[in-house]
C-alpha cells in the first residue's frame, strides 16, 4: 500500500498494490499494523455501505460529540471526495481537500475525526463503502452545505449543473455559522 499525505497532511490517500492477471486481481485493502504506522493510533468499529446515482451530493458531514475518522473507497463507480478541516486549532482550519476515488483506481482516502467529508457521483451509479472510528450516533450529525462561499470546494459538477442533495443536506449551516470541532 501507498500512503500520500495530501496538502491537508491529516487527509491521507491510499493506493493500494493490485495483483492482476486474464483471472481477475487481488489486493490488500487493509492492514492495521501499516494504517498506525501512517495514518494513527485508529480502530475501526463499523462498516457502511451505500449506493448512489449519477448527480448526487452527500455530505459536509461531521460528528462532535463521537467524531468518525473514515476509511473510504469506491467499488462501482467514480466519485469526488472531499475533506474539510473543522478543528478550531488546526493550522489548516476551514481549508478542504478532494480525490477522485473510483473502482478502477482502487484509491481509498482517510478523513481523520475533526473532519466534515462529503462525496459526488460522477459516474452513472457509485457504491461507496466506508469504515467508521466510532459508532452512528443520531443525534451527533451536523452538515454544512456543500455550496458553501467561504470553503469555495471545487466540485466537478456535470455539466454545472446543481446536485442533487438530500432535504436535510439543503438545510445545511454555512460554514461561519456550523458549530465547530475543538
Amino acid at each position: 500500500m501507498i500512503y500520500e499525505k495530501l496538502a491537508i497532511p491529516d487527509v491521507v490517500l491510499l493506493t493500494p498494490k493490485v495483483f492482476g492477471d486474464e483471472r481477475g486481481f487481488f489486493m490488500e485493502t487493509f492492514r492495521q499494523s501499516e494504517f498506525e504506522q501512517h495514518c494513527g493510533d485508529y480502530r475501526f468499529v463499523q462498516d457502511n455501505h451505500s449506493m448512489s446515482a449519477h448527480g448526487i451530493l452527500r455530505g459536509l458531514h461531521y460528528q462532535l460529540e463521537k467524531p468518525q475518522g473514515k476509511l473510504v473507497r469506491v467499488t462501482r463507480g467514480e466519485v469526488f471526495d472531499v475533506a474539510v478541516d473543522v478543528r478550531k486549532n488546526s493550522p489548516t482550519f476551514g481549508q478542504w481537500v478532494g480525490a477522485t476515488l473510483s473502482a478502477d483506481n482502487k484509491q481509498m482516502l482517510w478523513v481523520p475525526p475533526g473532519f466534515a467529508h462529503a462525496f459526488y457521483v460522477v459516474s452513472d451509479e457509485a457504491e461507496f463503502q466506508y469504515k467508521c472510528t466510532d459508532y452512528y450516533n443520531p443525534g451527533d450529525e451536523y452538515c454544512i452545505r456543500w455550496d458553501d462561499p467561504t470553503l469555495a470546494i471545487d466540485w466537478p459538477l456535470l455539466n454545472g449543473k446543481a446536485p442533487r442533495v438530500s432535504e436535510k443536506d439543503g438545510q445545511g449551516n454555512s460554514f461561519v455559522d456550523a458549530t465547530k470541532f475543538d
